[in-house]
């Protein structure tokens, strides 16, 4: 259950801002890689707010228009298909979520990152396991992220129309990947992902 009983914990530490972090897009097959973070006023309440997974398209755009309103900060970043490619999943992701901090307009002096990994940050940062479904900042940026790279999906899909990305969101579908049989791999696909296509051959 969402509350912001870390985020007090982390003020009464002394640490005056504290951002969620949160990513978006780290298992589709294209694209690139979205991380947000996100600075909320002390309990503020959100109605509805919740991990972004667990919302509808509809509610998670009225938040997103929420949270963007109310922060006292966010930023969203990315890491590309080509830094997928050279580094690896992993670490395009700890590298999208050190620039969404980084380009905070007010700088955060620690941050709570979602899942189990939380290494290589400029400030102070702690892992949460599945935080987006108990802080209310976590999950704030990853309504952030995921939405944007939604958006980004349905833009690739007037792109790239043949592989249908704007339903999968570019997962490994099975229509997802007979298009890729059929018509080959795009620029926006990630070359470690698609390696299927050379057991085929």
């Amino acid at each position: 259950m969402l509350n912001y009983e870390l985020e007090a914990a982390l003020h009464a530490e002394g640490y005056a801002t504290v951002c969620g972090v949160d990513e978006a897009g780290r298992g589709p097959l294209c694209g690139p890689v979205v991380a947000a973070a996100c600075i909320l006023p002390d309990g503020l309440v959100l109605e509805g707010l919740n991990d972004s997974k667990k919302l509808t398209p509809k509610k998670r755009d009225r938040l997103f228009d929420l949270i963007c309103e109310n922060a006292i900060a966010y930023c969203i970043a990315e890491a590309s298909v080509e830094e997928i490619d050279a580094l690896n999943i992993l670490e395009a992701d700890l590298l999208a979520m050190r620039r969404a901090i980084d380009g905070l307009a007010v700088k955060a002096e620690f941050a709570l990152i979602d899942g189990n990994v939380a290494r290589d940050f400029q400030i102070p940062a702690r892992a949460v396991v599945h935080g987006d479904a108990i802080s209310p900042s976590i999950a704030a940026a990853s309504i952030l992220a995921k939405v944007t790279r939604d958006r980004q999906c349905e833009e690739l899909d007037r792109m790239y129309p043949q592989y249908g990305i704007a339903k999968h969101k570019g997962y490994g579908t099975k229509a997802h990947m007979d298009a890729l049989r059929t018509y080959g791999p795009s620029p926006i696909h990630r070359k470690k992902f698609i390696r299927f296509l050379e057991e085929d051959t």
